[in-house]
């Protein structure tokens, strides 16, 4: 089964990084942050990537034309679904192909022009900005037992305000700092059904016109993760995912 990954954007938010290479080549704990999605996915055994590939993304090309080589002078990939890449193809497991994108294409556009990547009849995709502890494997099964289309993994957002219980006096009573909220978003980790190619057409954005008919008919179901999950969206999420301690990071389920 293939993983899609979509690494193209420009990560303005994170400009202090990404001036000078991709947003899924920024390192975290000393690793791009694509390298850590790529483990995660390793541990259910799903190992060959499509990489959509825009903003700078010869480097993420280059990055793994010369992985292998890297990798001698390493340990700390080694682990059940270590990423063993070189250029296109396969090596030690881990094959992954690299499309090149024009950068104003959008998501869907992205995944549409991939097709041909794409060789069965069930595929997942994800963001290559955003690390998780999900079960894999839990929720392909999940995909599986619905029989529907498209599945998208719901997670809990962290507030960045804190919130406070006020009674009619104006007293508070209960005040939590920046808690996580009960509602659920969009954390990538999806998996679809082959047919949600037929959603996409040369100019649309995943999330807005190919979900919004989706779930019109009843074809969009939400997975419902409980567990870690963090996009690196601005430097804020760039210094909290850095520090953390490798051995002991909440979503290194290898």
């Amino acid at each position: 089964m293939k993983v899609v990954i979509l690494c193209g954007g420009k990560g303005t938010r994170l400009r202090e990084e990404t001036e000078f290479k991709p947003k899924p080549l920024v390192d975290v704990l000393g690793r791009p942050i694509l390298w850590h999605i790529m483990k995660g996915y390793g541990t259910a055994g799903l190992n060959e990537f499509v990489l959509c590939l825009g903003h700078k993304g010869e480097m993420i090309r280059d990055y793994f034309l010369h992985y292998s080589n890297s990798r001698r002078t390493s340990s700390s990939s080694s682990g059940r679904g270590a990423p063993r890449v070189r250029g296109r193809g396969r090596r030690g497991g881990l094959a992954h192909h690299v499309r090149r994108h024009r950068r104003a294409d959008q998501h869907g556009r992205r995944i549409k022009r991939v097709a041909d990547h794409i060789d069965g009849d069930t595929f997942m995709a994800t963001y290559g900005d955003g690390v998780s502890d999900i079960d894999v494997d839990a929720l392909l099964h999940f995909h599986e037992s619905h029989g529907r289309l498209a599945t998208i993994t719901g997670v809990h957002p962290w507030s960045k305000y804190g919130q406070m219980d006020v009674d009619s006096d104006g007293v508070v009573s209960h005040f939590i700092e920046k808690p996580r909220l009960h509602e659920y978003i969009n954390g990538g980790f999806f998996v679809f059904d082959r047919r949600v190619l037929d959603y996409l057409d040369d100019d649309c954005v995943l999330e807005r016109e190919p979900f919004e008919r989706l779930a019109a008919e009843r074809q969009l179901v939400m997975y419902r993760h409980e567990g870690f999950w963090h996009c690196m969206d601005t430097y804020k999420d760039y210094e909290e995912l850095n520090a953390y301690e490798y051995a002991t990071a909440p979503w290194r389920t290898w």
